[in-house]
């Protein structure tokens, strides 16, 4: 269907072709794997998450493995990627939203990313992580 075959009363929201999207990556996390995985070998979360992330619900930590995960896939697989270079905040508001170092900084910031939009979820047994990084002029600030 072209634009202007669509009823008056929508809207088209086509892919951009500008360049402003460097990537999406989208992640998902069996909640009760990660958990058994980790009861295992208890050295996983500490190789996975942050300081901060390891004490989180299983489903939370979950969540946080998929949106590290998702990062990898929003910047195209890096080869210096770590898990210890991303991790996922929180703002006063409870929205989620993504701290890079290191080496995935580095990989971002070649690539001219500006902001990095994540969403998480969990249901049932399964996380999930979406992130779509982008270019463009963005605040270097905390979000509130």
């Amino acid at each position: 269907m072209t634009p202007a075959q669509l009823p008056p009363s929508s809207r088209a929201f086509a892919p951009r072709e500008d360049g402003v999207v460097v990537g999406v990556g989208v992640d998902v996390v069996g909640i009760a794997r990660l958990d058994a995985l980790a009861a295992r070998t208890p050295a996983l979360l500490d190789r996975l998450l942050a300081p901060s992330e390891r004490g989180l619900s299983p489903a939370s930590r979950a969540a946080r493995v998929a949106a590290k995960e998702a990062v990898g896939k929003a910047l195209g697989a890096p080869g210096d990627y770590s898990w210890q270079d991303v991790t996922v905040e929180r703002t006063t508001a409870g929205r989620p939203y993504l701290v890079l170092t290191g080496a995935t900084l580095a990989a971002a910031e070649r690539q001219g990313v500006a902001h990095l939009h994540l969403s998480l979820s969990h249901d049932a047994d399964v996380a999930t992580a979406v992130v779509v990084a982008e270019r463009g002029a963005a605040p270097r600030t905390v979000p509130a």
